[in-house]
């Protein structure tokens, strides 16, 4: 199993490329998730002129050009509609050997599909559980999240008397790793350590399968970045996170 880090340099490319290929549209040599899915867009290291232009035919006139932490420069007639600071992070440590993170008190749970208990409060949501993950993704607002986002890798989740108060996932899948994105918890239900025990758990399920954790986060969420640094990971590099109108 490659655990090469520079594949992470390009994670919606080689994720589109291999275990998401199912969620791609393509065309040339661009391509981009499925809309349902996440609006994130890819091109090669050094694009030139004719795949930019596959790409905006891919995605089509008007339309917003997502480019996550791509540092290609596009047309010049492309709009800019957003540019935000973040960093990447990634999980160094390794598994014990009852395959939970060495750095964190979690335990190992079986995937299963539909929404059960996993320990800790945590449970695993499915299908049914998108109405109720929308809502929570329009209150807390951690980044994007479509009916679709689900279906790229596990969510988990914790309930308070049957109410979906915090959530965490795993999205992007580049060789050898897995993303943990949506991590989020109700205003009302923050201080209780629920995203430390999600992304704990997270952390255990990607590294009992052989593979590593790494996450993105916006440069001014210091709360997030402090709780990822005493969770274990570290970052690997600075990013800025991109998109685009398409003229």
């Amino acid at each position: 199993m490659n655990h090469d880090d520079q594949v992470l340099d390009d994670p919606v490319g080689r994720s589109l490329r291999g275990r998401h290929a199912r969620f791609a549209r393509r065309l040339g040599r661009a391509a981009a998730y499925l809309p349902e899915a996440a609006t994130f867009s890819a091109v090669s290291a050094d694009p030139d002129a004719a795949e930019w232009a596959d790409l905006a035919g891919l995605i089509g006139p008007g339309e917003l050009a997502d480019m996550f932490s791509c540092p290609a420069t596009p047309p010049p007639d492309w709009e800019p509609v957003f540019s935000l600071e973040g960093r990447q992070m990634i999980w160094p440590g390794t598994a014990r050997s009852d395959g939970s993170p060495a750095e964190t008190e979690t335990e190992t749970e079986t995937e299963t599909e539909t929404e059960t208990e996993t320990g800790a409060g945590v449970v695993e949501l499915g299908a049914e559980s998108v109405a109720e993950m929308l809502d929570l993704v329009a209150r807390t607002r951690p980044g994007p999240f479509w009916p679709r986002t689900h279906e790229l890798g596990t969510y988990l989740g914790i309930r308070d008397n049957g109410r979906l108060v915090a959530m965490a996932g795993e999205r992007l899948r580049p060789p050898g790793w897995t993303e943990i994105s949506a991590v989020c918890t109700a205003s009302e239900a923050r201080g209780r350590g629920h995203a430390a025990r999600l992304v704990g758990a997270l952390v255990a399920r990607i590294v009992a399968r052989g593979e590593r954790p790494f996450l993105h986060v916006a440069e001014a969420n210091t709360g997030a970045i402090a709780l990822y640094e005493r969770l274990g990971f570290t970052t690997r590099k600075q990013v800025t996170f991109r998109g685009f109108r398409i003229p």
